[in-house]
């Protein structure tokens, strides 16, 4: 055991270690539970209470991970505690996704909250700690993460003993309750996370979710064909969902993001907007399901309604990575409007039948295409500018010389030999 203080922001090689590699695979339990429940109540046309579900499941999820993370990235010390109540967190979560089923299904949120209970303890332990190993600002940070995270807990308290018609108005109060807590915590004394770790954390989970979505498509895929014998039907949403995750993966990872995390004002957007993306990712796998069961006819909706499962948690995907990624280092209307035209585009998708995924996920392709070539032309006019300017700035020293020996006592006009001179002009 050794004290839990603060880690240098500018650490060298700060990487993500095993044990946050582990917390993170076990967080997708949670996620994939959450995404089987959304299936099953857009193909049971119950969309607007499956989503207002997904969406309470997937914060709770998506807050206790990103609490942890920022702690670590702050105040990882390896020891043997912080290992095992780390390792607590993780059974709180799993906990919370055996009880997803049940909040869905049954309105019942007794397991959900005990998970979160069981993660929200255990992180502010971690805190309680911290204040014990420092002083001063750095403890009084210290002090109001724990205090505040454990008087919200009791805020969600009323998902257990409050009717039901109430829950949704107690999550819309206690969420941004939740997300005002380290703003309030980091008032006057910031923690030292580290920006190239942060950076990192966020890009392994978002594959880890990319992930899911893909393993969930390919077993519904399966699923259809073995019971349905549904090649046909299925191919172009295999092969368009294929094309929108591999698009969503390279458009998030298209430029480093960690330089763009100077201060914590900046952080804290950045990372908050990250529920619209890890939420809206999960959520494309989640509409291929849909799409899937639609198709070889084992869902009650439409194809209109089918396809928007999956375009919309695409066009929200785009536009949330250009508002957090890649509007900072695009240059030019043509290059801002790239992500935005596409996310119009694969909402238009929607339309086009049960060509609709195969579409989208075209769309999703030529937008990173595009985006590439827009790219590659802006560095080649720079590379050419910048040969332009090499090759200008040699010919005016050239002529400098030039000027300098013509009055130089070697030069011609100075009488001492036209040969030296005319060799110290060339």
């Amino acid at each position: 055991m050794r004290r839990l203080t603060a880690r240098r922001r500018g650490e060298a090689h700060r990487v993500a270690s095993p044990l946050e590699l582990f917390f993170d695979l076990c967080f997708v339990v949670a996620i994939a539970q959450a995404g089987v429940q959304l299936v099953h109540a857009v193909a049971e046309s119950h969309a607007g209470e499956g989503i207002l579900n997904y969406a309470m499941v997937f914060f709770a999820i998506w807050w206790a991970w990103m609490n942890f993370t920022w702690f670590a990235s702050a105040y990882d010390n390896d020891d043997a505690l912080y290992r095992v109540v780390t390792l607590v967190q993780i059974a709180g979560v799993l906990v919370l996704a055996a009880g997803v089923s049940r909040a869905v299904e049954e309105h019942e949120f007794l397991a959900v909250w005990l998970g979160y209970v069981i993660m929200r303890l255990a992180m502010s332990s971690q805190w309680l700690r911290v204040a014990c190993s420092t002083e001063g600002p750095e403890r009084r940070t210290a002090l109001r993460y724990a205090c505040g995270m454990l008087l919200c807990q009791v805020g969600w308290l009323g998902l257990v003993i409050l009717p039901e018609g109430g829950r949704a108005w107690l999550f819309l109060v206690m969420a941004p309750l939740e997300m005002c807590v380290p703003l309030y915590a980091e008032r006057g004394h910031p923690t030292s996370w580290h920006p190239h770790h942060i950076a990192e954390r966020y890009g392994l989970f978002t594959i880890i979710v990319l992930g899911e979505t893909i393993a969930a498509a390919t077993v519904a895929v399966k699923t259809g064909i073995d019971e349905n014998d549904a090649l046909g039907e299925l191919l172009p949403i295999a092969v368009g969902g294929l094309l929108i995750v591999f698009a969503a993966w390279w458009i998030y990872f298209v430029v480093p993001i960690h330089g763009h995390l100077r201060s914590s004002r900046q952080a804290f957007l950045w990372g908050y907007g990250h529920y619209a993306v890890f939420a809206s990712a999960a959520a494309i796998g989640a509409g291929l399901e849909v799409a899937v069961e639609q198709a070889v006819g084992q869902a009650r909706l439409s194809t209109l309604a089918a396809s928007a499962a999956v375009t919309l948690p695409t066009a929200l995907y785009l536009l949330t990575v250009w508002v957090l990624h890649s509007r900072h280092f695009k240059v030019g209307l043509a290059q801002q409007s790239v992500l935005p035209v596409t996310a119009l585009l694969v909402i238009c998708c929607t339309f086009v039948g049960e060509w609709a995924v195969l579409a989208a996920g075209a769309v999703s392709a030529l937008a990173v295409a595009t985006g590439t070539t827009l790219t590659a032309r802006m560095l080649a006019r720079e590379a050419r500018d910048d040969a332009r300017d090499t090759a200008s700035h040699s010919e005016s020293a050239d002529s400098s010389d030039s000027s300098d020996s013509a009055g130089s006592p070697g030069s011609p006009d100075s009488g001492e030999g036209s040969e030296q001179g005319s060799h110290s002009a060339v």
